[in-house]
């Protein structure tokens, strides 16, 4: 039904529209501000910094899915890999599709000697939440997630 492999840079125009389809699922169409031309050099330059997996429906070889991952570290466990995103097309979900995806970034975290994973998953989306309580992770309150944006970073910095 389902095949997996390594994202290419071909990829990436179905790639960029499953991102904002998750966008638009998140209540967030407006934030996604990633572009094909960033995804190629940030993925695909001579310094990438993240990885891809596709997964595509067997016989038609569309792309339904994708697992998106860079690496982290932690001062205390030590080299990490950063799952950040699992996306599966609407028309896709439940079919098990999530699951494979999941599945080959847990190995790539095996074969790349990470002392284990992370991701974020929001409070409300109780599907993602339950697929993840299935596989006995640990869902951590009390951290709060904090960022600057690039023009908040050039006004303090001159």
């Amino acid at each position: 039904m389902y095949s997996l492999r390594e994202g290419k840079v071909e990829d990436l125009p179905r790639v960029l529209e499953l991102i904002k389809e998750l966008a638009l699922y998140e209540k967030a169409p407006e934030q996604v501000t990633n572009t094909l031309e960033m995804m190629e050099e940030d993925g695909f330059g001579p310094n990438p910094v993240y990885g891809l997996f596709v997964c595509e429906k067997s016989e038609s070889q569309e792309i339904i899915g994708i697992a998106i991952y860079y690496y982290r570290y932690s001062t205390w466990k030590g080299k990490r890999l950063y799952l950040e995103d699992i996306v599966v097309t609407e028309s896709e979900r439940g079919n098990g599709a999530g699951k494979l995806l999941f599945d080959r970034v847990m190995q790539k975290s095996q074969e790349e000697g990470c002392t284990g994973m992370m991701w974020q998953v929001l409070d409300w989306n109780e599907p993602a939440i339950n697929f993840y309580k299935k596989y006995g992770a640990d869902l951590e309150a009390g951290w709060l997630n904090a960022h600057l944006q690039g023009d908040q970073i050039k006004a303090h910095i001159g």
